[in-house]
């Protein structure tokens, strides 16, 4: 019987076209994980590309017993969200930013851009927010469009195409001043910010991005960009299309200036401070701490975990994620991801626990919870009417998170992605 529902099963569920009929299927677990917490005994329902049902089974009534999949040693999630990630960037071992900046063409860039969505969605996220395309334009907004028609696999893409720099900031360094290369963002100052907000806006950005600091300072140390009027301007514009505004700030300077702006997210916040968190708290901005990506880079210099002396810029972060979950701001999980491989997302999870943040509240940021700051609608919550964008993996992630890495089937609109 088991045999028969499993054939049954994979014959509902197959890879063809995006036009073809679904139909309605049952899954049984050992654990479902709703979004907010974990329970047994609970079986997720889906008809064509939605979640029917969530429950205990004996609630659920009239149902076909042919269409009960069981999946014994297994623990069902709502499709994780990946909350930073960069398409069209790939590991800076393998080719510095520079160099996919101003020698790789946006067609070539495109290309890994499409195995790089693919292989997010492989590892288990059906949604993600990408930071930026790094000097390949408004190219994300044809990837998405790409995936949502159906053309090609990956993830719920969320765009901001161009990042909005200070003038002289941001870009390729090292070169004579009167050469005019690619910056992989765009430039706007004052009033003019006006103008490029809105460019953004019409090119299918469905956020702002800006960069509040950067390492312009003398000795390339990170020193804030925009003035506080500024980075408000730049608010107050994407807010007037009911767009929210997310701030590359690592500075404490850079930190404030962005809060008190009114941006809904900090990303990387290296060197905030206890008040700076509690100025977050106060003021309702989340943080994605994007802890792997200082990791990853700190690897690629020589740093040799466990074996060698431990970078200070990882001692700070370390301290800087504690003080963030003490004062309790809101956390969205987001990795950096193309600073380090897509694929091994996961890594950003593994570490939010190793810097002490529990294996539940880590799962309930990298799916409710990035939901709700992100703006996704119908993700990141197991009920009636979200779409059935649903991770399914061995053993039991809110004891261990590495067991989000035992994938056993990852399934997006109520279509099997992944089957092991």
């Amino acid at each position: 019987m088991k045999v028969f529902r499993f054939f049954l099963f994979l014959s509902l569920i197959s890879f063809s076209s995006q036009s073809q009929q679904l139909t309605t299927y049952i899954l049984q677990p050992d654990y479902v994980f709703d979004g907010h917490q974990i329970n047994s005994n609970w079986v997720v329902q889906v008809s064509q590309d939605t979640i029917s049902f969530v429950g205990p089974l004996q609630q659920l009534k009239n149902f076909d017993k042919k269409t009960l999949v069981n999946l014994k040693g297994t623990t069902l999630l709502p499709g994780l969200i990946e909350g930073h990630t960069h398409m069209f960037l790939y590991p800076y071992n393998q080719k510095s930013w520079n160099d996919q900046v101003l020698t790789e063409s946006q067609s070539y860039r495109v290309a890994k851009a499409t195995i790089n969505a693919k292989k997010t969605l492989e590892a288990g996220f059906t949604s993600a927010r990408d930071l930026g395309t790094e000097g390949a334009g408004y190219a994300d907004f044809g990837l998405k469009k790409a995936i949502d028609d159906g053309v090609i696999e990956g993830p719920r893409l969320q765009i901001c195409s161009k990042a909005l720099v200070a003038t002289g900031s941001y870009g390729p360094k090292g070169f004579a001043p009167e050469i005019i290369i690619p910056l992989g963002a765009q430039e706007a100052d004052g009033e003019n910010l006006i103008k490029a907000v809105r460019s953004q806006i019409s090119a299918g950005a469905d956020f702002i991005k800006v960069y509040a600091d950067y390492r312009w300072g003398k000795n390339k140390t990170s020193m804030p960009t925009f003035s506080l009027s500024e980075l408000k301007l730049i608010v107050e514009t994407a807010a007037s299309s009911g767009r929210y505004v997310a701030a590359h700030a690592s500075t404490e300077e850079g930190m404030r200036r962005a809060i008190l702006a009114g941006v809904k997210i900090i990303e990387h916040g290296d060197d905030g401070t206890p008040e700076i968190f509690e100025l977050m708290k106060e003021h309702h901005v989340a943080l994605c701490p994007t802890l792997f990506a200082g990791y990853a880079i700190s690897q690629y210099n020589g740093w040799i975990p466990n074996k060698t002396k431990t970078p200070a810029r990882i001692t700070q972060k370390v301290i800087s994620f504690k003080q963030a979950l003490q004062a309790g701001v809101t956390i969205v999980a987001g990795g950096d991801v193309g600073v380090f491989e897509h694929g091994n997302n996961v890594k950003e999870f593994e570490l939010m626990v190793e810097y002490g943040m529990s294996t539940m509240a880590v799962l309930e940021s990298a799916t409710s919870i990035s939901a709700t700051v992100l703006e996704l609608p119908k993700v990141g919550e197991l009920k009636v009417g979200n779409y059935a964008d649903l991770l399914i993996v061995k053993g039991n992630p809110t004891k261990n998170i590495s067991d989000l890495r035992q994938i056993e089937r990852v399934i997006k609109n109520g279509k099997i992605v992944v089957k092991k």
